[in-house]
């Protein structure tokens, strides 16, 4: 494939969209979303022709391996890899991101700006260095809320307090006056979620909700965000690596390996039916408390591949133990995303009596 040309700088630094393409139904849609990167050893292949829909009121889960181009993609929607050093951004990023109507890659960063935290919202992995040290957690908070609503400052903190509450954080009244270090890390996320609801946005995208949280407060979270979700009616997109999370809330599953989505479908369907070998993969390395378990998990062999040089044909060959039932497909073809069920699409050279069988005989007897 051939590299996509040079971003341009300031309010213009993407490229254009197909010219011509109309505006979905769906609330988020994503067309053909590629992210490169140049860097002195080559270009980083982040996000290569990545699409999914999105409706309002439901939750998709993107799930994969650390590098897939999970948070790449998460960042593009918010707009967020338009300004680097100096004003200007090294990615290059083409295709289409459609919220509500309106095309965000070719909006003015003006339009975009005013978008995050009113229209769209996001729960970063790290809360502790995505909450600024130096003001206190009521602060930050007033600041994201008056940025959208002139109100006066003691009503910006009303409503700060109002939503400490709501994300069950104790004492909210006098918590409100503290730093974030004086927080725990499951507290710190709860104040994200907070800031990141304040202004009721119609889409949040949540970055591993619960990474470095023990179990019990990963439950919590995972509550909270389920909860919120029904009575805002926001779509939630779920980024993890865990398909443990994304079984607690996705409606819909989309699993990305090397930039590329390779399965995607309803959650009953990729998790009972899966149809992508890497799929397989995940689900057996996935721990089971549902039944007894007498072998140990079985992890994904291999490493992921590198974004600069991406394996040719399918990229997770090399480590697919099916490769050579493909004739030779799997080394030197890209396989296309082609529908496998209802609403179920997986790009795998793989034969369909030969997935089936190898599911039903190998794979999902183990698990």
């Amino acid at each position: 494939m051939t590299d996509l040309p040079t971003q341009k700088s300031g309010a213009e630094a993407v490229n254009e969209p197909v010219s011509g393409s109309i505006p979905p139904k769906a609330f988020l849609e994503v067309r053909d979303l590629k992210v490169h990167f140049p860097t002195d050893d080559g270009l980083v292949k982040s996000v290569n022709g990545l699409s999914f829909q999105l409706e309002k009121g439901k939750t998709l889960g993107i799930v994969g391996e650390s590098g897939s181009g999970k948070s790449v993609t998460s960042l593009a929607i918010m707009g967020l890899h338009r300004v680097g050093q100096y004003g200007r951004s090294k990615a290059r990023i083409s295709g289409e991101i459609w919220l509500d109507g309106k095309e965000l890659l070719t909006a003015p960063a003006d339009d975009v700006r005013r978008l995050r935290g009113r229209e769209a919202a996001m729960i970063f992995q790290d809360p502790l260095s995505a909450l600024h040290p130096y003001f206190t957690i009521g602060q930050q908070l007033t600041e994201a809320y008056r940025i959208y609503h002139d109100v006066p400052k003691k009503e910006a903190r009303k409503r700060a307090v109002e939503m400490l509450d709501r994300v069950g954080i104790p004492q909210p009244d006098k918590r409100v006056d503290d730093y974030a270090h004086q927080f725990s890390g499951g507290m710190r996320q709860r104040v994200m979620i907070a800031m990141s609801l304040i202004n009721n946005p119609e889409l949040l995208i949540a970055d591993e909700p619960t990474t470095a949280l023990d179990v019990t407060v990963q439950a919590q979270i995972l509550d909270l965000i389920r909860d919120l979700q029904k009575e805002f009616g926001s779509a939630v997109i779920i980024i993890t690596h865990d398909l443990g999370v994304v079984a607690e809330l996705a409606d819909d599953i989309l699993v990305m390996y090397g930039g590329r989505c390779i399965e995607r479908g309803p959650a009953e369907k990729v998790f009972y039916e899966p149809q992508h070998p890497y799929t397989w993969g995940l689900l057996g390395s996935m721990p089971r408390l549902d039944r007894d378990r007498s072998e140990r998990l079985n992890p994904v062999k291999g490493s992921p591949p590198s974004l600069i040089n991406v394996p040719s044909g399918c990229a997770f060959h090399p480590r697919c133990p099916y490769a050579g039932l493909t004739e030779g497909a799997s080394e030197t073809v890209v396989p296309e995303l082609t529908e496998v069920g209802e609403r179920h699409h997986a790009a795998c050279h793989l034969r369909k009596a030969d997935r089936e069988r190898i599911w039903t005989e190998e794979i999902a007897p183990k698990l």
